[in-house]
């Protein structure tokens, strides 16, 4: 952590940081840790509006936000961080702007783009920490490699439905050694599709709000030396049951990245190792963009249009294709059509992506095209 000997503080920060200050295990000293750190979040959203709220509120003297994404109505069932009057802007200026309005005693900075492996290490570089809040394994492997291969802690956290985890990746040691990462805790990527993220699967509102808040406990913890952060341990949160559960996750020898032997010495294709496309760089399924899909509607292109999802959600919208649920996908695979193009789509594209490797692999289809970014995607176009 940086030196925070010359950051001083105005009459008004001091009343503001007051319960801080008075607290015997924190004090002015960690106050002015927290003044002096500067922190990146990666994602705006679910996890990443309560982290950047209170690590805003804290007084985290500069905060970075890495985010393409715009606000979207959907997102206000849990990213508190934006408004109604926030739809449609970019996630990074609505976050800057909100922020600023809660602590103007603090510096923030945006990075409107989205992390790849071009330029992660250039936007890791000047933080102190990280936290991780995306919501996909691509993501989650690149920033944890960058984090390992640039010396940096990462507070991670995910959500799914009603589960939560958290833990503290590559955070320095007393012994000068490395703590465990997140390749120690998942050496590998789950299947494509296998794990829906919460466009598929759904999440319960307040679950990331409390995950993120427990990020942003981890932070303060590293950044003020208070505490014992949550290194070499996951925390699981089961929010129906109410219940946590910790488990110790070691250093594997075989980590790739800093195990006896490595072999990632930069960072690579994560969509390719994780499974999204083939070593060609080609996308692994065939996809078909929204705009295409209303082209070929257009112009009378035959195909046919098959929709995965279930019927609660087809109820509620859909394209007008034929419904066959993921799990009923392969013992209805004679109603699709070997003579002309297939479309299957979900809500944003993971289940119908997965139902088409699934289809392909037991049956031979080569005619499958996924549409990319489902129904939401389609959606957004018709309001272009």
């Amino acid at each position: 952590m940086p030196a925070h000997q010359d950051f001083e503080f105005s009459n008004a920060e001091l009343a503001r940081y007051d319960r801080h200050i008075i607290l015997p295990q924190f004090g002015l000293a960690a106050q002015q840790k927290l003044k002096a750190a500067k922190v990146l979040v990666v994602g705006s959203g679910g996890l990443g509006s309560p982290l950047l709220l209170y690590l805003a509120a804290a007084g985290v003297g500069t905060i970075g936000i890495v985010d393409f994404d715009v606000v979207d109505d959907s997102n206000l069932q849990r990213q508190v961080l934006f408004g109604k009057n926030d739809i449609g802007a970019a996630k990074v200026l609505a976050a800057k702007s909100r922020l600023e309005s809660l602590n103007p005693y603090i510096g923030i900075r945006v990075h409107q783009a989205q992390i790849r492996s071009e330029n992660a290490l250039d936007i890791i570089r000047d933080y102190d920490v990280v936290a991780d809040g995306s919501d996909n394994f691509p993501t989650r492997y690149l920033v944890n490699d960058a984090c390992v291969l640039s010396g940096k802690p990462l507070v991670f956290a995910a959500v799914s439905q009603f589960e939560g985890q958290v833990s503290v990746f590559n955070l320095l040691q007393d012994n000068g050694e490395r703590g465990p990462n997140y390749r120690d805790l998942h050496p590998e990527p789950p299947a494509p599709g296998l794990v829906p993220n919460c466009a598929e699967g759904g999440v319960l509102g307040v679950l990331p709000g409390i995950m993120g808040s427990m990020q942003a406990l981890e932070v303060i913890k590293i950044i003020s030396g208070t505490g014992e952060p949550l290194s070499g341990r996951l925390v699981i949160f089961d929010a129906l049951g109410f219940q946590m559960r910790s488990f110790n996750i070691r250093r594997r020898a075989d980590n790739p990245l800093n195990g006896n032997h490595p072999t990632i010495t930069e960072l690579i294709d994560y969509e390719l190792f994780c499974g999204l496309k083939n070593a060609t760089g080609e996308q692994s399924i065939k996809e078909i963009s929204a705009e295409e899909l209303r082209e070929w509607q257009q112009s009378g292109e035959p195909f046919q249009l098959i929709d995965v999802r279930e019927p609660h959600e087809y109820e509620v919208s859909n394209l007008g294709g034929e419904l066959i649920p993921l799990a009923d996908i392969s013992a209805q695979a004679q109603r699709l059509g070997r003579d002309r193009k297939v479309v299957l789509h979900c809500r944003s594209g993971a289940r119908s992506a997965q139902a088409i490797r699934e289809l392909e692999e037991k049956f031979g289809f080569d005619n499958l095209y996924n549409l990319s970014g489902g129904i939401l995607a389609y959606q957004a176009s018709s309001k272009h």
